[in-house]
């Protein structure tokens, strides 16, 4: 009988050492940050050009620098709390360029993150009354603009607008960001407004 519990000690004992030696060393994912976003707030621009539109008040209107061109209606809105830039490029298509070439030049713009997105949603957008009608698309996966948009008023003024972080593309980290500046781009566009 005492061999029997001198035995049993020595197994309680052998096996609680080895669970202590047995570490676990399996990858654990990554975190991140949690981001504190601002209220959300909106200001008219009035940037002299033939268009003008709303922006949040953590955002500002950039010139878009180009050293083989220059566009004074090209910009970049930039959300220097979330490393963002939305680069808006204008277009007057009355001379040179059709409707159909812009129109198509965003969507190929759009599908050049084929390679790299995990899908590719595109939503028109109507609004009739006043004049505005387009194409957003929603890029998802690990690309290097995850959201893009042009509008037009299908006589003369084009707008296209795409979303770029300044950082590695990696849509678990930049989801909540992107979802937040999302609905001030919609904004954007229900305030936008020809000249």
């Amino acid at each position: 009988m005492e061999s029997r519990i001198i035995i049993s000690f020595f197994i309680l004992l052998a096996t609680s050492i080895l669970s202590c030696a047995n570490n676990d060393y399996s990858p654990k994912p990554n975190g991140y940050f949690r981001i504190p976003f601002p209220e959300k707030e909106y200001v008219q621009t009035t940037i002299g050009c033939p268009y003008e539109f709303s922006i949040p008040t953590y955002a500002k209107v950039t010139d878009f620098v180009n050293a083989d061109k220059e566009e004074p209606c090209w910009k970049n809105i930039q959300f220097p709390q979330f490393n963002a830039t939305l680069h808006i490029s204008y277009f007057n298509f009355q001379n040179k360029i059709t409707l159909e070439q812009l129109s198509e030049d965003a969507r190929i713009f759009a599908f050049k993150h084929t390679s790299k997105a995990t899908s590719i949603d595109q939503e028109n957008i109507r609004i009739p009354n006043e004049n505005k009608f387009g194409i957003a698309y929603q890029i998802g996966g690990n690309t290097a603009s995850n959201y893009q948009f042009y509008l037009t008023d299908s006589t003369k003024h084009f707008i296209r607008g795409a979303l770029y972080f300044n950082e590695k593309p990696n849509l678990d980290s930049i989801q909540p960001v992107l979802d937040f500046i999302k609905t001030d781009i919609n904004q954007l566009i229900i305030s936008l407004k020809w000249k």
